[in-house]
């Protein structure tokens, strides 16, 4: 369980975007950004904590998400998990990935993760997006480094969990990612289901149901859908992300959220 804690992070990060099947850039239009919503997602001063619980509220980790701006129009997105309780100490999970974006889109160009999981495993990935040039560089801890070509410019499981909250999000639209994963660029699909209010720590939201698809595994199980709940206003606050999995379901839920230029939502 511990080891789907993990995985469950992928998840939610767009790689939170994950459901059989195919679809091509053609089927589905871009995505269109909303500049206001944008500036606030990167304000470069925003930090969220998730309690990350199984089916029936058992707790089993924690996630910590961070947004800083680290130059001009350059910003790194650093996220910590850890499992909780007995799984921590059966399987401890300590993962750190560090994904660095910038420009109009908030591309990759960086993309660093430190596994240590289990009695003394440690995993080290590099992977370097050059946008320009339409190739992304990976290496695993002391293997060689890959260099595989992309036909268009490309996000990351990080990046694209960040610019899908800075899109302009209508009910009953739609628009595609492309996402570089298992070493191909993939059209993560992105469906806006509709409108809903939901309990939170922070009391009643009203919030909108995205529903992100994808045709790839990635680095975990799945066996259904994964629903994000956004908070209905600029900020885009994930308040909720629930996935099924092979065995029950995974939920993060929102319990601590800062970013002063959301305050005045």
């Amino acid at each position: 369980m511990a080891e789907r804690c993990r995985c469950f992070f992928f998840l939610f990060m767009l790689s939170c975007f994950v459901l059989p099947g195919f679809l091509t850039a053609e089927e589905v239009r871009d995505g269109r950004i909303r500049q206001e919503a944008m500036d606030i997602v990167f304000s470069g001063s925003e930090e969220m904590h998730f309690t990350i619980s199984w089916t029936g509220g058992v707790k089993i980790g924690d996630l910590f998400l961070s947004l800083t701006r680290i130059g001009d129009d350059e910003y790194e997105i650093h996220a910590w998990i850890t499992d909780y309780g007995l799984f921590r100490f059966f399987y401890p999970v300590d993962d750190v990935f560090t994904t660095r974006v910038r420009g109009a889109l908030k591309l990759p160009y960086e993309y660093d993760v430190l596994q240590r999981e289990g009695r003394g495993s440690v995993t080290r990935r590099w992977s370097r997006y050059d946008q320009e040039n339409l190739a992304v560089a990976y290496r695993k801890n002391d293997s060689p480094e890959q260099v595989f070509a992309v036909s268009k410019t490309v996000h990351n499981e990080f990046s694209s969990f960040y610019i899908t909250r800075s899109m302009d999000l209508e009910p009953g639209g739609s628009f595609v990612v492309p996402t570089f994963a298992d070493k191909k660029v993939n059209e993560v699909k992105v469906e806006v289901r509709g409108r809903e209010d939901l309990d939170s720590p922070f009391g009643r939201v009203k919030t909108l149901v995205v529903m992100p698809l994808m045709k790839f595994r990635g680095l975990f199980d799945k066996d259904g859908d994964t629903t994000i709940w956004l908070s209905d206003n600029l900020c885009r606050i994930p308040v909720k992300i629930r996935s099924k999995i092979l065995i029950g379901s995974l939920t993060a839920e929102l319990d601590d959220y800062v970013n002063p230029a959301c305050e005045r939502y």
